[in-house]
């Protein structure tokens, strides 16, 4: 078999024969770039915030007769904040409401027009911040209920349950990281791809795992350098990446989102010179060297879908996102995101034919592999994103 894809996706292999490999065909040029996309980690291990270690304000921590404690909010909220984001612009504010009410709302201050036209990778960044809040509510022994979901947010009821949560996930929400090196050209052992195929996928969004050098991995590949073509031709993306780095420990601390230096392999340096160098690195022949090779040393590719291309099956998307990733984590896999043909809506359409994926609309790519661990990025403090 080509592919190894979740159970409920193998039946679509035998479909790619259909599939007529020429409309994909690029030609690819070589040299090395720093990595763009969809960029997030986990929260900064030297944060020195109140509530970095326990997610908890002990000032604040009594309850009310009916309602949850104050501090088991604050610490669901923290884990919620630890999901990923495009450029860690972290866009997402939380309401505390009655006692067993959390709302994540939009923030739209943080949106990224350029990359993000529709706020599509936005709201799975909503979803994954909720799949955090529900495992880590879980873990505590809580039971809940999402109310809604859609353009204006998520509403989540909490009541206390009867029994923690045991899938091992809520570990792994703190050792979450995106990893952007070049990983050890290691594959994955099928005790590991059996605990992928069992990632819990949500409705009307689907999974699709694939061997780098098999067929379905390499027309991925193709779209992504052509995707890197039309990114680093444009001037508009470039100055929007750019404006999210954060080039000195300054701004670093200060911002707390966005992509730090050490975050993206570099040293603390001066705004101006960093904008420099950085620009000389953006250009299409060095992002597509340095992509493929690290496409060449990792495992496995994945492409997440949605059905009908709707805000509330992003939310969900994010949520079959983020329990990927951090099941991913507790197998000691690095992740990181190659998105351009899923930015670029010609070539998001392209792969709805070019790919055995049922015309379902391609939202992620995710490489998975083996790589020792990359500095983390910095989190906002609670405190800051509650409203």
């Amino acid at each position: 078999m080509d592919w190894v894809f979740p159970a409920a996706q193998r039946r679509a292999t035998a479909e790619y024969a259909k599939v007529n490999e020429s409309n994909v065909e690029v030609d690819i040029e070589f040299t090395q770039t720093v990595n763009k996309g969809m960029a997030e980690d986990t929260m900064d291990a030297t944060n020195t915030s109140a509530d970095a270690n326990t997610g908890t304000d002990t000032s604040t921590s009594t309850s009310t007769s009916t309602g949850i404690q104050r501090q088991h909010m604050l610490q669901f909220i923290r884990c919620a904040t630890q999901a990923p984001s495009g450029h860690n612009t972290q866009p997402w504010k939380f309401r505390i409401h009655d006692g067993h009410t959390i709302d994540i709302v939009p923030d739209f201050a943080k949106t990224l027009p350029v990359v993000d036209t529709n706020n599509r990778e936005l709201y799975i960044s909503l979803g994954c911040a909720l799949e955090n809040l529900c495992i880590a509510a879980g873990h505590e022994g809580y039971g809940y209920d999402i109310v809604s979901q859609g353009k204006q947010g998520i509403t989540i009821h909490l009541a206390k349950g009867t029994s923690e949560n045991e899938d091992g996930l809520f570990t792994q929400i703190k050792a979450r990281q995106t990893n952007r090196g070049v990983y050890s050209g290691r594959t994955m052992d099928d005790e590991t791809l059996l605990a992928l195929d069992q990632v819990r996928v949500q409705p009307d969004t689907r999974m699709y795992v694939a061997k780098i050098g098999e067929r379905f991995a390499d027309t991925l590949t193709q779209y992504i350098v052509q995707g890197n073509d039309m990114q680093m031709n444009d001037d508009d993306f470039k100055n929007e990446l750019i404006s999210w780095m954060r080039f000195t420990k300054g701004e670093v601390e200060r911002m707390r989102d966005g992509l730090a230096h050490d975050v993206m392999g570099f040293p603390a340096i001066p705004r101006a010179v960093g904008r420099l160098i950085v620009g000389g690195f953006l250009k299409p022949r060095k992002q597509n060297e340095s992509d493929l090779a690290k496409i060449r040393s990792s495992s496995h590719l994945v492409l997440l879908t949605t059905k009908h291309n709707t805000v509330s099956e992003w939310i969900d998307l994010g949520r079959t996102l983020e329990s990927l990733l951090l099941t991913a984590t507790k197998f000691n896999l690095a992740h990181a995101y190659l998105n351009p043909p899923c930015e670029i809506a010609a070539l998001a359409d392209g792969m709805r034919t070019a790919l055995p994926i049922h015309e379902e609309y391609p939202s992620l790519i995710v490489r998975l592999g083996y790589a020792d661990p990359m500095p983390c990025s910095p989190r906002q403090s609670v405190e800051k994103v509650i409203e």
